[in-house]
């Protein structure tokens, strides 16, 4: 309290000349009049002394702002700034203050009413690049390519936006129009014009690998949606019944999605046991576990930097648990949980609360999964290399003499 004193009594030192003394006067009454207020909902809340002028600086500060600025102040705005700098100030790409359209599009994404252009984006600092198209979509069909940074959205600079919001703004209503400015090496920026729809799409599908032996079984996994875990049991009991005796995972380009649906299909392929554990910052620790019981076939994931979440769960699971051989470059890391709050304006706070760890105890937030064999897949690539490697491997497991 008495540190918040001596910051008023500064105050009207530094205002201490005819009118805008009164000012400064009037506005220590007014603060006065808040501290009660402020003091009993803090206390109401639980919160400690040191809490209680933290609160004091930020209505302080507020209060001076509203009644000195030269021009007329929203308050509302001036509370959004500030809830923003305090999530932005945690230096987390994941916790974002969401503003009323940002949050009713996250609403809308997570219930399936969204449309979008079908790629999956990364982010390196301020540059947002595109890491996959899907095909047959809006943003196949425009020419859009992997590598591609996305500079702009709707004429908005992506350095000035978080992440989320570059993600959300791409999303919208599906029939609705999004400008993409496109930066490609060694071309000038161009712009694309895509109408958005609803991306529909197999997550999980499987084929037999075609060689003299036709034994190993290859699944691409794109994401982990609510019938990823049903389309990867159809693809894996079809691959057992034509005779599959070693399996190939690919999560490459995977940007994660459903936990839950990352431990179904690890009741296929990670041995009984710890697949992933959720720890929060008081040390509460949820548990997943696999109850696959039989025996698992020989297997390798293959992953890139654009593997991330619960694609790493999986690859980390099986890593730990020596049920698969992990190829190809290091993942993205990104292992961690967030919840989305609501708040009273119709906008909302997203918040990481837990990270990922796998049955090791690795973190995967900021490392990422790195493989046990390394192979970069060249730009300019005619086969893929990492496939090649995954293949060789599997059948040297298959096959041990050889």
């Amino acid at each position: 309290m008495g540190i918040f004193i001596n910051q008023v009594k500064f105050l009207v030192k530094d205002y201490s000349h005819g009118k805008i003394k009164y000012i400064a006067l009037g506005f220590l009454g007014a603060i006065f009049a808040g501290v009660a207020a402020i003091i009993g909902v803090s206390a109401f809340l639980g919160l400690s002394s040191a809490n209680i002028l933290q609160a004091m600086r930020f209505f302080a500060t507020m209060r001076f702002v509203e009644s000195q600025y030269v021009d007329t102040v929203d308050e509302k705005q001036l509370v959004d700034g500030a809830i923003n700098g305090m999530v932005k100030s945690l230096g987390d790409p994941y916790s974002v203050y969401l503003p009323p359209d940002m949050y009713t599009r996250l609403k809308n994404q997570t219930s399936g009413q969204f449309g979008g252009i079908g790629v999956v984006m990364g982010h390196d600092g301020s540059n947002v690049h595109i890491i996959s198209v899907m095909d047959g979509t809006p943003g196949e069909k425009a020419g859009l390519k992997v590598n591609d940074s996305i500079v702009a959205v709707d004429g908005k600079s992506t350095s000035e936006m978080e992440f989320e919001h570059v993600a959300m703004s791409i999303r919208g209503e599906a029939g609705t129009d999004v400008t993409l400015t496109i930066g490609r090496e060694g071309e000038p920026n161009a712009d694309y014009t895509m109408t958005r729809s609803m991306i529909h799409y197999d997550t999980a599908a499987g084929r037999m690998i075609d060689d003299e032996n036709n034994n190993v079984g290859y699944i691409r996994i794109s994401s982990f949606s609510e019938n990823t875990a049903e389309e990867f049991k159809k693809a894996y009991d079809s691959l057992k019944e034509k005779g599959m005796k070693g399996l190939i995972i690919d999560l490459r380009g995977n940007p994660g999605g459903f936990l839950t649906t990352c431990v179904d299909i690890a009741n296929f392929v990670v041995p009984k046991g710890l697949v992933v554990s959720v720890v929060e910052r008081d040390g509460t620790r949820e548990e997943y576990m696999s109850n696959h019981d039989g025996d698992t076939i020989p297997a390798v994931v293959i992953i890139n930097e654009a593997s991330a979440s619960a694609s790493e769960i999986l690859a980390g699971a099986l890593q730990d648990t020596g049920a698969a051989t992990v190829i190809g470059t290091t993942s993205y890391g990104k292992g961690s949980v967030q919840v989305v709050m609501p708040l009273t304006d119709g906008d909302a706070v997203k918040l990481t609360i837990a990270k990922y760890y796998t049955p090791n105890g690795r973190s995967i937030a900021g490392s990422g999964i790195t493989p046990d064999i390394l192979v970069e897949l060249p730009k300019d690539s005619v086969r893929d290399v990492q496939l090649d490697a995954a293949i060789k491997n599997v059948k040297d497991k298959i096959f041990p003499e050889n």
